[in-house]
């Protein structure tokens, strides 16, 4: 391990920075309270009647012994402070009556009452007087609106008769901006705490924390990575045709590099790089987000700082529900009049076809399987309208044929398969296999990789897979090592696996560099 590497360096400057915060943060809870706050606390709650005996001598002290109703006397003195930030005024007290606060004794009454040791007895004494409020009634001690700087504070020593020592002691009465709260008893002479209990608790936890993290940081064990990988996350989005090929490929990815969290959220080709594109004015650096695309994408050019790399060639194939046996396939000049809806009903083409309405299941205007295929078959967009929600029931009356558009490419097979009648299309490799469905063949030519790679046939529908990012991902970032490992054998045997042809074979290669001619 090297104990000088820049990881190691960054984290006990950060724990000496903890510390360092910590300390300035009871720096500041003992040099700048919070706000406007009058403390108050019991200093002193002592037995003085004559039933009270000396503990050395056991003999009756006798102070009131000729004083009716004084047996139980008791003295308390009272600590009246301002404790937090800033100074308080007569303006401040917010209580209706004259006074400004009351002290309230329970169980007991007032006898008599001295204020004693004020911050400032020139400027505090002159408060108390019976014209500002200052007296008392019963068990009730009124206090007047005495102006207290920061730090001020005034003692009353009040003689009580009756109850216990002990017997409960509030103060009463409110402060515009502020409060006031009873502080932890102390006897006289008693510094009051430096700093609050949470601060120490922060300042401790936060000591802790930081350290522990810069033990870990240091003592961990730090394994290199193997080469071509890199630690991080990363967003797949895209095509939902060449979903299942990046998802092995996340996975393959992972297996090998531990420190890899690659998420793939496929829901249509423009779609994806749509998100891609919204997502830069809000990021100072490229974000971590590599969209998949059906073919090239119009936005590509209306923003230039997308970069996008040819991955593979995909075929792709028009299906048909299982009633309809079309044998031989269609010509694109049949594709065409079906897709324009010159074609209602399948026994026009045919009439050993049977007499079923035709429903075409199309995907949603951000799919790239669509644009390959309006652009590499129809030669134009899709003419028949949107019809139906849900594939069955037509809305427009009016329309010559039923027709809807879903989100992905399992929902158009799933959906071809259920419907009588039905045409649609898919990416080659996720319609084999599929139940109730026959493959379509065009011009006589079926959809084969092997023979789109090898020029066997004229096969049309057929597109390059981009993968989109913006600008070029920075070296050893998890985006750049990820599209490096898409391209290298392991990644092409997934591609190849999943009925696509990588562009990094040599004889896929010239179809993947002209992409207007695949």
């Amino acid at each position: 391990m090297q104990w000088f590497s820049a990881e190691n360096i960054v984290a006990v400057g950060t724990a000496v920075l903890g510390i360092v915060a910590s300390g300035a943060m009871v720096w500041y809870e003992r040099r700048v309270p919070r706000r406007k706050r009058v403390g108050y606390r019991v200093q002193m709650d002592n037995p003085i009647g004559d039933d009270v005996r000396s503990g050395r001598a056991n003999r009756r002290l006798g102070l009131f012994d000729e004083t009716p109703g004084m047996a139980d006397a008791t003295l308390v003195l009272l600590r009246i402070e301002n404790d937090g930030s800033q100074g308080i005024d007569g303006g401040d007290y917010t209580g209706p009556e004259p006074h400004g606060l009351t002290a309230v004794f329970t169980d007991r009454t007032i006898r008599g009452v001295s204020v004693t040791q004020p911050t400032d007895a020139d400027h505090l004494m002159d408060h108390f007087t019976a014209e500002r409020g200052f007296g008392y009634e019963g068990n009730r001690l009124r206090i007047p609106r005495v102006p207290l700087n920061r730090g001020d504070h005034f003692k009353l020593l009040v003689l009580l008769s009756g109850g216990d020592v002990g017997s409960g002691i509030r103060l009463t009465g409110g402060i515009r901006e502020g409060e006031v709260h009873p502080n932890r008893s102390a006897t006289p002479d008693e510094q009051p705490p430096l700093f609050s209990r949470a601060a120490r608790l922060i300042s401790i936890t936060l000591t802790l924390s930081v350290l522990t993290l810069a033990g870990i940081v240091i003592a961990r064990d730090d394994h290199p990575l193997p080469l071509g990988c890199a630690r991080g996350t990363l967003t797949v989005t895209g095509s939902t045709a060449f979903a299942p090929v990046v998802r092995e490929l996340a996975q393959e990815y992972g297996k090998k590099c531990a420190g890899a969290d690659i998420t793939v959220d496929a829901h249509g080709s423009e779609a994806g790089v749509g998100e891609l594109t919204a997502l830069r004015p809000r990021s100072r650096h490229a974000p971590a987000l590599i969209a998949f695309s059906d073919g090239a994408t119009p936005r590509a050019d209306a923003a230039r700082d997308l970069t996008g790399s040819r991955i593979a060639v995909s075929a792709f194939t028009l299906v048909v529900n299982e009633d309809v046996d079309l044998g031989r396939g269609l010509s694109l000049a049949q594709v065409r009049r079906i897709y324009d809806g010159r074609i209602t009903r399948w026994r026009q083409l045919d009439p050993r076809l049977p007499d079923l309405p035709v429903v075409l299941v199309s995907r949603t205007a951000d799919s790239g399987t669509r644009q390959i295929f309006q652009r590499r078959v129809l030669g134009t967009w899709e003419r028949v309208p949107s019809t139906s929600l849900d594939c069955v029931h037509r809305d427009d009356r009016s329309a010559p044929v039923t027709r809807c558009e879903l989100g992905s490419t399992q929902e158009v097979l799933d959906r071809v398969a259920a419907i009588p009648g039905a045409i649609g299309y898919s990416e080659l490799n996720l319609a084999l296999g599929h139940r109730g469905l026959r493959r379509v063949s065009l011009d006589g030519a079926a959809a084969s990789g092997e023979d789109i790679e090898y020029r066997r046939s004229g096969y049309p529908y057929r597109g390059v897979e981009y993968a989109y990012t913006y600008g070029r991902p920075p070296t050893g970032s998890l985006t750049a090592r990820f599209l490096a490992y898409v391209g290298q054998s392991t990644g092409e045997d997934v591609i190849r696996a999943h009925g696509h042809l990588p562009c990094s074979a040599p004889a896929v290669a010239p179809l993947c560099a002209d992409d207007d001619n695949t």
